[in-house]
């Protein structure tokens, strides 16, 4: 691992101290969010998660080497520039062996956190089904490394603007345990409600923390789902937000926009259609998975 993989000073202090980490993502710097609101996010969830007593662990691949753990000079690196790869599993290899720089997927950051020892993930959404997967076979990796790697992924649910029905079909059936966190309804992301029941419950960080130890003693290999809903005050209502993302796909279609560009696409043109109110949703949701990801690390 030392061949590739940079630990932070802090990051390494903590795992030799045994402190609770938080692993954290790139893509929301580089391909999910507006310069600056992006890197003073990513700022915000680092201190966020040391409120609550734990370590962030941001991660990205710069020239070759995966960094756990950014300098604030890197999250503004990757939060301007232009040519950062968009990493998951797929092309992870590539960008080491190639010295590139890349921002980190879920499927990426999990693969990373799990290859320095660390177990709880904070992000925003997971990629999921997409819509017309029937026809274009679109899935995301995030749903193959949730099914292989023993990561918990702290999120609010998968985004809105998948097929969030055959996204949980897909997660049951490749055995990825999907918890809510005080609720039974399956967050939509920049909404609480998506009509869909959560198959498993849980209201406390330590009684998640305990079913991870549980898991782990059986042996179950894969990584846990903890769908948090976002803030009733931060939300936008779920009806609402459905004609907003009926538009956007219907113009991405159109457009031919296909592949790794899908989601940026859409993100960007909901951005527009909701006058900047997605965007904000999804800062109040970031940070408010930061916070329970910090205290299921602390209860583990």
């Amino acid at each position: 691992m030392r061949d590739f993989v940079v630990l932070s000073g802090e990051v390494a202090d903590a795992i030799s101290s045994h402190k609770p980490i938080v692993a954290l993502e790139t893509t929301i710097l580089s391909h999910g969010m507006p310069y600056p609101q992006n890197v003073q996010t990513a700022v915000a969830v680092e201190a966020i998660v040391r409120e609550e007593g734990a370590v962030p662990a941001t991660i990205a691949i710069v020239k070759g080497r995966i960094h756990v753990g950014l300098t604030h000079e890197q999250l503004e690196y990757f939060g301007t520039a232009k040519d950062v790869l968009k990493l998951s599993r797929a092309d992870l290899a590539y960008a080491v062996s190639s010295g590139k720089d890349g921002a980190t997927t879920v499927a990426a950051t999990m693969l990373c956190a799990h290859l320095a020892g660390i177990a709880v993930f904070a992000t925003g959404g997971v990629g999921g089904v997409h819509r017309g997967a029937e026809r274009t076979m679109d899935v995301s990796a995030d749903i193959e490394e949730l099914a292989r790697t023993p990561v918990a992924v702290v999120c609010a649910g998968a985004k809105a603007l998948l097929d969030l029905p055959k996204t949980l079909e897909v997660l049951e059936t490749r055995g990825v345990p999907v918890i809510g966190y005080g609720t039974a309804e399956f967050p939509a992301f920049w909404s609480r409600s998506s009509g869909l029941s959560v198959p498993l419950r849980f209201d406390s960080p330590e009684d998640i923390a305990n079913f991870m130890r549980v898991k782990r003693g059986l042996g179950i290999e894969s990584g846990t789902l903890i769908a948090n809903p976002i803030a009733p005050e931060d939300e936008i209502a779920a009806p609402e937000m459905r004609d907003y993302i009926e538009r956007a796909v219907e113009e991405a279609a159109q457009a031919n926009v296909t592949g790794k560009a899908v989601t940026p696409w859409l993100l960007d043109r909901i951005l527009q259609l909701t006058s900047g109110r997605s965007l904000t949703a999804n800062v109040a949701l970031v940070k408010n998975n930061a916070r329970l990801a910090a205290r299921i690390a602390s209860a583990l």
